[in-house]
């Protein structure tokens, strides 16, 4: 599929998108289809371009017309009077350029509102904060080792019952809801094992079962550049602005984004109340970030689909969406523009897997993703250590995975620097 269309044009999408438009022009009859204050401060309109124009068109009311956002770099705002307070008063409430940022999130993403928090995780715990002791939370049994973290940390001491199960089964989602189930957690692709979930089905499955469910999706993987999970029936997305979305690893920044503004509203109350909020220097480098989003995700995602050919020309193991022997291609295929930049391998020999991993140059052995700059990892020592290691052999996961997060350095250059480390660890290659 071509990755400059608009999503909107996407034929499975096209309903979602003309009732999306006529969902935002009924509960928001001024400003635009503005959200509540904090008002935005760049005009809130349905996406009428492809996805690259949208993701760096920007329109604001600086008083000078800046092409760039200013940096309100301030804690308080100055008032009229007593009798006539300002948009803004304290920056942990909100700030003009945090506003900015949210109003192109919200176009980008497809939402009635976007929320930006210091960290993906904060998203996380943002959204988790909606749940009540007693109620239920189905994830899946492939997630960010930090999601599962949090997860465990609400079961053991908030009373949250979380059911670890295989979400891309639509049976066994549809098994486990029941009507204390107040949250469905997607990853799609997941994390790190690249499995794919049916976000359009499962959030039809699980509203026609419990209508109240919040079916929430990390889009960390697939950014806006690829799929839109509001436009498949989820409730929230969200995603670590650290990745994709920024590009350059040199901030920390968590992005939620709902269509409906009374869900927004209860989410901004938490934001408000703990103070997590997005810093006005660290809005300003996130904007900067999602403006060359398009370019930077469609070099990485063509680098990750020459170096996926490779390593299954090799007969490695390779968990990616772009490959058509992936069992979740054509879901993938349905619900996304395309494979994205983030694939694994298996070696089936843990000590190999951790040689290649120390014997790359150009590959930074690191955690995270979405970088410019390529990376790889060891998710079981790594991104995944926190899982317990019994509980990683009861979801069948495999301790000799690597995981590869491409960049946009030449995609030559990133093979031959693996087919050396390979060389180096001891793998007899395919001639």
């Amino acid at each position: 599929m071509s990755r400059d269309i608009p999503l909107n044009t996407v034929p499975c999408l096209r309903r979602k998108a003309a009732a999306f438009q006529q969902l935002v022009m009924s509960q928001n009859q001024n400003d635009n289809g503005a959200p509540p204050s904090p008002a935005p401060s760049s005009p809130r309109s349905f996406p009428q371009y492809a996805v690259d124009t949208e993701i760096v068109t920007t329109e604001g009311n600086d008083q000078y017309r800046s092409s760039s956002v200013p940096i309100y770099q301030t804690a308080t705002f100055k008032q009229e009077s007593l009798s006539n307070m300002g948009e803004y008063d304290y920056t942990r409430s909100g700030n003009p350029t945090r506003s900015h940022l949210e109003r192109h999130l919200a176009k980008i993403m497809h939402a009635g509102r976007a929320l930006a928090v210091s960290s993906g995780m904060t998203a996380l715990d943002v959204i988790a904060r909606l749940l009540q002791p007693g109620e239920e939370v189905i994830a899946g049994d492939d997630l960010y080792g930090g999601s599962n973290r949090l997860l465990k940390y609400l079961r053991v001491n908030q009373g949250i019952i979380v059911h670890h199960i295989d979400t891309t089964d639509v049976d066994a989602v549809k098994k486990t809801v029941n009507s204390k189930t107040r949250m469905v957690l997607l990853e799609s692709p997941t994390n790190p094992l690249i499995k794919i979930c049916d976000i359009e089905a499962v959030a039809t499955a699980t509203h026609e079962a419990v209508p109240e469910c919040l079916v929430v999706v990390d889009n960390t993987m697939m950014s806006p550049m690829n799929m839109r999970p509001l436009d498949l029936g989820a409730d929230i997305t969200y995603e670590s602005g650290t990745k994709f979305l920024c590009g350059h690893h040199d901030l920390m920044a968590g992005v939620l984004a709902v269509k409906d503004l009374v869900l927004g509203e209860r989410l901004f109350q938490v934001i408000n109340a703990s103070g997590c909020g997005l810093s006005p220097f660290d809005s300003w480098l996130l904007l900067r970030g999602i403006k060359t989003l398009a370019v930077r995700f469609e070099k990485q995602q063509n680098n990750a689909e020459r170096i996926a050919a490779f390593l299954k020309s090799h007969n490695f193991e390779v968990y990616y969406p772009g490959l058509e022997s992936h069992p979740g291609y054509n879901v993938h295929t349905k619900q996304s523009l395309g494979p994205g930049a983030v694939l694994s391998f298996r070696t089936h020999d843990l000590p190999l897997s951790e040689r290649i991993v120390e014997s790359t140059k150009l590959w930074g052995i690191s955690v995270s993703f979405g970088c410019v700059n390529s990376l790889i990892s060891l998710p079981c020592k790594m991104s995944h250590a926190s899982i317990d290691p019994k509980e990683r052999a009861e979801r069948d996961f495999p301790e000799d995975l690597i995981r590869l997060c491409v960049g946009i350095e030449n995609p030559q250059d990133l093979i031959d620097d693996l087919l050396a480390a390979m060389v180096k660890a001891g793998v007899e290659m395919k001639k």
